[in-house]
């Protein structure tokens, strides 16, 4: 049923183990700690709450890995090549229903392996954007295909009471029924989400634009393309690369992208209103970010790139309410001008419309109050095709 939802053949039978639920949530754990290494996971830790979309109170690796640890029914291991499940020894087995599903995905899975190496897509190291892309297809995949067995190879959107948008919202709930996930931060919930409802929302716009391909050929390589299919199906549209230098003071403690959807969830965390965030990130082009060790702390450089001048400056617009609700600060403190800047809360921010190799741009600092703000120079960043 597999082989005839994605319209690709198993090369070799896929390896079935069982295991019980406490060596399978151990297993996991060894897995988390090798696709995200220590010191990996605590710059991006740290550059997110410097973005304010995670608490400075929340332990990043222990909370995901509880998250990591819930409902474990089964997994595929691209590195072993094989489907461990859940057994039910020592401990009550999972519904049958339950079980059915998480095959069929985990199968789904063991059939891409053998077509794309998801062993190393998982170990990408400061392109989270990529990566995210990248998951939308194998987990958005794994979800469309799963449901589609479930309904007998037929339409969705047919099949399903409500049509595709309830599809979507029934695993949004399926989610948020999960007590740990349920007590995530917005941020969190959010990209974890993102790879089944916008991957699998891409996945079906694929199949229907291009029937009898797989979406596996035609991998998106930024989250602007998941969110936007045409963009990657009808007109090729890549993103910028950006390189940033040295900072001019301090050193860097970690850097990384954001890409248009965690963009747009920087803007919804202190916006509260995901039309404003979603038209904000609309146009992103590129960008690369770091956060710089500096006097007083951690500083945060971001330079975005866009695909217009007006993109650029709703933008910029936009951030700047953000950074004044992050700041605790009125939107009429923010000024006017080419420099934005705003204090509060011993930070200083500088938000900078510029051009960067003919292209309109905006550079965001935040930085401890009484430190160098002049961290990136403009002058030696390059701006390239795809990565």
């Amino acid at each position: 049923m597999v082989e005839g939802a994605t319209g690709l053949k198993f090369k070799s039978p896929p390896k079935v183990e069982t295991r019980t639920r406490d060596e399978l949530r151990a297993f996991l754990e060894t897995k988390f700690n090798e696709d995200q290494p220590a010191l990996e996971l605590a710059g991006q830790e740290r550059a997110y709450k410097l973005f304010g979309v995670l608490p400075d109170s929340l332990e990043l690796r222990e909370f995901l890995l509880k998250l990591l640890g819930e409902q474990v029914v089964g997994y595929y291991d691209p590195a072993t090549k094989v489907l461990y499940v859940v057994s039910g020894e020592g401990g009550a087995a999972p519904p049958p229903e339950v079980l059915n599903v998480t095959i069929t995905h985990e199968l789904v899975h063991a059939l891409q392996d053998q077509y794309l190496p998801l062993d190393s897509i998982a170990k990408l190291r400061h392109d989270n954007d990529r990566v995210m892309a990248a998951q939308a297809v194998i987990e958005g995949g794994a979800t469309y295909e799963q449901l589609s067995v479930m309904l007998g190879g037929a339409s969705l959107a047919a099949r399903m009471p409500g049509g595709w948008d309830r599809v979507r919202q029934t695993i949004r709930d399926a989610q948020a029924m999960m007590p740990v996930f349920a007590t995530a931060p917005m941020f969190i919930q959010e990209t974890l989400l993102f790879p089944y409802l916008s991957g699998a929302e891409f996945v079906r716009q694929f199949k229907a634009r291009r029937p009898g391909v797989s979406p596996l050929t035609a991998l998106p390589v930024s989250t602007e393309q998941v969110l936007h299919p045409g963009r990657l199906l009808d007109s090729l549209e890549l993103p910028v690369s950006v390189a940033l230098p040295r900072p001019a003071s301090g050193s860097i403690v970690y850097e990384g992208g954001l890409g248009e959807f965690e963009t747009r969830l920087v803007l919804h965390q202190f916006l509260r209103n995901a039309e404003s965030a979603a038209r904000g990130a609309d146009g992103w082009a590129g960008d690369r970010f770091y956060v710089v060790s500096v006097g007083g702390g951690a500083a945060l450089a971001w330079l975005t790139v866009w695909d217009s001048q007006f993109e650029a400056a709703e933008f910029r617009d936009l951030l700047a309410r953000a950074v004044a609700v992050k700041a605790e600060r009125d939107d009429d403190e923010i000024g006017e001008g080419r420099v934005l800047r705003l204090t509060g809360k011993g930070r200083q921010h500088e938000l900078t419309a510029v051009t960067v190799q003919g292209r309109a741009a905006v550079l965001y600092v935040d930085a401890p109050a009484g430190a160098p703000t002049k961290l990136v120079d403009l002058a030696r960043v390059r701006l390239g095709g795809a990565p």
